[in-house]
């Protein structure tokens, strides 16, 4: 008799997977694969890397699945790797940004920098300007876009988001207060 996992809780199909259930981790993906993706788009401002870093999370959740607590929402847990892991791609791309200064002065002049304002072909549609507000929702400060991003995109609950950040419900709603007013001086500027 075969199992019919779309019916398991997420916490049934950790255990399943676990258990040498291949099929379960696949079926947790399923579930999450497009709230992590937004969330990391979110983050990040573009669909491409956030692809990569929502196949990255998801490896990263299979290799720790181990450390998962059953108890509490899987979808908070694959929250948290996701933003950690869209934490360590700003970290790299810092990194990087500082060791380009030591190049050659040659190599610095001949690369071109992409300008990343929208133009006025691109504020057209509405489809355009859903990826004008992911890209200002990019440039917001991780403390800001963080509880933004888990409250009205992937609406989690005031409590649940403080347990992903490990932070106060009271600084969750301070902060996507915050994130909000900056969001809404961003989109008038632009």
């Amino acid at each position: 008799m075969s199992l019919d996992l779309a019916t398991c809780s997420d916490s049934e199909l950790a255990a399943l997977t676990l258990g040498g259930r291949q099929n379960a981790f696949a079926e947790i993906m399923a579930r999450h694969e497009a709230p992590l993706f937004r969330l990391i788009r979110g983050h990040v401002g573009d669909a491409d890397t956030a692809l990569d870093l929502t196949q990255d999370s998801f490896i990263a959740a299979y290799r720790a699945l181990a450390q998962y607590d059953q108890v509490r929402p899987l979808r908070s847990w694959l929250a948290r790797i996701a933003i950690n892991k869209c934490r360590d791609r700003a970290r790299r791309r810092a990194v990087r940004g500082l060791l380009s200064f030591a190049r050659p002065l040659d190599a610095a002049i001949n690369e071109t920098v992409a300008d990343s304002a929208p133009n006025a072909e691109q504020q057209l549609g509405d489809a355009r300007e859903l990826d004008r507000l992911w890209a200002a929702i990019a440039t917001l400060p991780g403390n800001l876009k963080e509880p933004l991003l888990l409250r009205t995109v992937e609406e989690l609950s005031q409590r649940e988001t403080a347990q992903v950040l490990a932070i106060s419900e009271k600084a969750v709603e301070t902060r996507v207060h915050r994130a909000r007013k900056q969001l809404e001086k961003i989109m008038h500027a632009g």
